[in-house]
């Protein structure tokens, strides 16, 4: 394996982003809840010297500003099954969109299931690329996210539709 990372300046803040070989397998905030040791980080590299990580610096500084509304990016999500289910459905989510833990709880077969869903969605390795943000708490309230509810406020912010929010100035 060719572990390595490259960290970059957004306007969220720093991110690291980490590949393996062709695959981007990690994009974590500096105090991601669940994050890797640096020794699993792999080599720090530029992102300019690396054509992968380079890509997903791009996507996602074009995603910030508005020009994208999806990523196209080979990743690989290192998990259980469970987990790979529940990252799955995350990246169903549409742009613009939320859903709640207990709406994917459903979708899994069971409404209880809603706390380890939550857990698995405060696991995911490449934040906003699959898009757990866009999971909100019962009742449409606001509630963990690896990154800090104020970035996750303001890619929910980034993501509101045109008309929402024309509906909020009145």
């Amino acid at each position: 394996m060719n572990n390595r990372h490259a960290v970059v300046e957004t306007e969220l803040g720093e991110l690291t982003l980490v590949a393996s070989d062709g695959v981007l397998t990690g994009l974590y905030f500096p105090h991601h809840w669940v994050r890797p040791e640096r020794a699993q980080l792999g080599e720090e590299v530029a992102v300019d010297t690396d054509v992968l990580l380079s890509k997903a610096a791009r996507q996602l500084e074009q995603y910030l500003a508005g020009e994208r509304t999806t990523f196209d990016l080979p990743i690989e999500l290192s998990g259980d099954e469970f987990q790979r289910q529940v990252w799955a459905l995350l990246d169903e989510i549409p742009f613009g969109e939320t859903t709640t833990y207990g709406e994917l709880a459903e979708r899994l077969g069971d409404k209880s299931l809603a706390q380890e869903v939550g857990q698995a969605v405060g696991h995911n390795p490449v934040s906003i690329i699959v898009p757990c943000h866009r999971v909100l708490g019962k009742n449409g309230k606001l509630t963990g996210y690896a990154g800090g509810l104020k970035r996750k406020q303001k890619l929910l912010d980034l993501e509101e539709p045109e008309a929402v929010r024309a509906e909020r100035l009145f």
